[in-house]
């Protein structure tokens, strides 16, 4: 099986919500990516949460804001299914 991400939701604290095509829901924690210099603008709040979204089937930051999949960061979804499931976000 090749988990696919559907729906990302960033948080303030630098937490994602990612949901999976099978209904799975897990609390990715960004923070710890930061200081690698790839992901840096991340550290921006704004970058982080206005480019975050969904491009290759996983949790991407489309930096450059064309929807281009080959210039995104992203996260290997394999790495954000096996964290454990999250309660979802806003009471849903």
């Amino acid at each position: 099986m090749f988990p696919k991400v559907v729906q990302v939701i960033p948080m303030k604290n630098y937490s994602i919500f990612v949901y999976f095509e099978d209904g799975k829901i897990v609390c990715y924690n960004a923070q710890s990516i930061l200081e690698k210099e790839v992901f840096r603008p991340l550290k921006d709040i704004n970058v982080f949460m206005d480019t975050c979204t969904v491009l290759n089937d996983t949790l991407a930051w489309d930096i450059q804001g064309n929807r281009d999949g080959t210039a995104c960061l992203d996260i290997d979804p394999d790495t954000l299914y096996e964290l454990p499931c999250a309660e979802e976000p806003f009471g849903r």
